[in-house]
Order: structure tokens, then C-alpha cells, then sequence
């Protein structure tokens, strides 16, 4: 006996498809037990009019909202940007208040001299959380994805091991230690000098996959292990959340902050700056690396 419910004479198909009913994939298609030809692979399983003409009313309905929505946001970003204050107005609050601010007083209040380091990391600085916490999304996602499939076996005859050559093993140790003291000292010097976590760490995550393409993947990995790298973001981003999370109780309720501002220009300046340019730095470093590796490899 068919038990399939007669969708002719069932006038809300909308309606059973959301209590759960009706399952829409269920009823279009069902597979051939042959191998027929690609074309010919499937075949309708109802030669129903009447539900073919509902599911594509309702796929017009939702082609059109989507549309009609799409134009709506599109048209309301455009008027919202039609409504903004034209560039270098004198009466735009950001000319007369926040850029002020950060020019003449950034340097006082945060300690750093380079004003774009304050402002990212001091006054701005749950927004650089949430981009390293993006980095760190991104490398889950991927992680997620990866792991799901089969790792890629590659052959030892496909492998190009450059360790092999002198001229490539001996200038691979002498640049890969000076691409990561750049770095280094790229992130160290972000509040005194245009730098910081970001560009620091993409410098110093030249280091370990210049390693890994000289000495192999293999060895690459049996230094630089997921669970160190894994170890290093956590910390990096708990610190970041733990020292900021101070800093803006301490401000928004006026109490005195154990963390000085030292003497602008000094090494040991500027807070906390510093500290969380290290903390960027080393997400971003390990951000980079693990993506090399993944779409190299198939693993860290």
C-alpha cells in the first residue's frame, strides 16, 4: 500500500513541511539501484503536477524575498552614507572630538608615541580583541574543516628536499634567525615606531614556514606541534582579555591602575601596549603557520 501522503489533495504543503511532515528532498528524487548513465542517474519519484507547481511557487516566493530584501539593505546603506558628514567637514564630530583627542592627548595618555598603537590598543582595544579573535575563528573553522576529510598522504618522491642543497641549507640558516629578530623587534617597537602585533607577527610567521620548506613538513611539525601552537594562541588571547578587562574597569570606574604609563619614548612604555602588541603578534604568527600547514599538508 502507498503510504505517501497525496499532496493534491493537501491544500497547505507550507504549512506540513514545517511542522515536520513532509520532507521535500525526500520526495523529488530517489536512487536508481542500476549504474545508468550521469544524465540518467536519478529519476522523479511522483509525477505530481500539483506539488511540483507548489514547490515552485515557493521557490519564486523566496528567489523575490531575498531580492526585494537585498535592494532594501543596499538602498539603506547608500542613504546612510548619503547622510554622512562630507570629508574634512569642519562640523563632523570626529574632526572636532576623537581626532583632537587622539592628537593631543594621546601621546599623554597612553604613553605611546606612536598615536595609531595608542589608539588600536588603548583606546580602541576591544576591537583588536575581536580581530585576533577572528584570526582565531579562522584557524578553528579550518581546523574543523580539515580534519573531517582524510589526511593527504604524499608521496616521498613528490617531496623537493631543499635541506639537501647546500647553498639553500646554509642561507636558511642564516635568514630564517634574522627574519624572526625582525619580527621580534617589528613587535616589540610597535608603541615608539610604525609597527605592532600584526606586522610583526606576519614578519616572524616567515620564519617557521621558511623552515618547514627547507627541513620538510615532517620536521616542521615535530618542532612546532598543534598542541604548542594551540597552547601559545590560548594564552595569548586569555592575557589579552584578562589585562584589558583591568584596564577598562579601572577606567570606567575612576580607580588608580597599578600599570604606569612610563616615560614616552622608553622601551618599557606605554602600559600595557607592549604587552599586547606580544599577545597579537604571537596569534597572527601562529594564525599564518597553521594555515600554511593545513593547505600544505592537511595537518599542523
Amino acid at each position: 500500500m502507498n503510504t505517501q501522503p497525496n499532496h493534491a489533495n493537501d491544500p497547505s504543503l507550507l504549512e506540513l513541511w514545517y511542522n515536520g511532515g513532509l520532507d521535500l528532498t525526500d520526495h523529488l528524487y530517489i536512487p536508481v539501484e542500476d549504474e545508468p548513465q550521469p544524465a540518467e542517474k536519478y529519476r522523479p519519484k511522483h509525477n505530481d503536477a500539483v506539488f511540483a507547481r507548489h514547490l515552485y511557487r515557493y521557490a519564486r516566493v523566496f528567489n523575490v524575498a531575498g531580492t526585494v530584501l537585498c535592494i532594501l539593505f543596499s538602498l539603506l546603506m547608500i542613504l546612510t552614507v548619503a547622510n554622512l558628514p562630507a570629508y574634512g567637514d569642519p562640523d563632523a564630530p570626529t574632526v572636532n572630538e576623537v581626532a583632537e583627542r587622539y592628537v593631543e592627548q594621546g601621546t599623554a595618555e597612553t604613553g605611546a608615541v606612536n598615536t595609531v598603537a595608542g589608539m588600536i590598543l588603548d583606546y580602541r582595544a576591544f576591537d583588536t580583541l575581536g580581530e585576533s579573535f577572528v584570526l582565531f575563528t579562522a584557524v578553528a573553522a579550518v581546523t574543523i574543516l580539515m580534519e573531517r576529510k582524510p589526511k593527504k598522504k604524499v608521496r616521498r618522491a613528490e617531496v623537493i628536499s631543499y635541506a639537501e642543497d647546500d647553498i639553500v641549507r646554509v642561507v636558511s640558516r642564516f635568514v630564517i634567525p634574522i627574519v624572526l629578530v625582525f619580527g621580534v623587534y617589528i613587535l616589540l617597537n610597535g608603541h615608539l615606531s610604525p609597527g605592532g602585533g600584526f606586522s610583526g607577527g606576519a614578519i616572524m610567521a616567515a620564519a617557521p614556514i621558511l623552515y618547514a620548506m627547507v627541513w620538510g613538513d615532517e620536521q616542521a611539525s615535530r618542532v612546532f606541534t598543534a598542541r604548542r601552537i594551540r597552547t601559545v594562541v590560548v594564552c595569548a588571547l586569555g592575557f589579552y582579555c584578562a589585562a584589558k578587562s583591568y584596564s577598562f574597569f579601572t577606567g570606567a570606574n575612576h580607580l588608580p591602575s597599578i600599570i604606569s604609563t612610563g616615560t614616552p619614548g622608553n622601551i618599557f612604555s606605554a602600559g600595557l601596549i607592549m604587552p599586547l602588541n606580544v599577545a597579537v603578534g604571537l596569534v597572527v604568527c601562529c594564525t599564518m603557520y597553521s594555515f600554511y600547514m593545513y593547505f600544505r599538508r592537511g595537518s599542523i
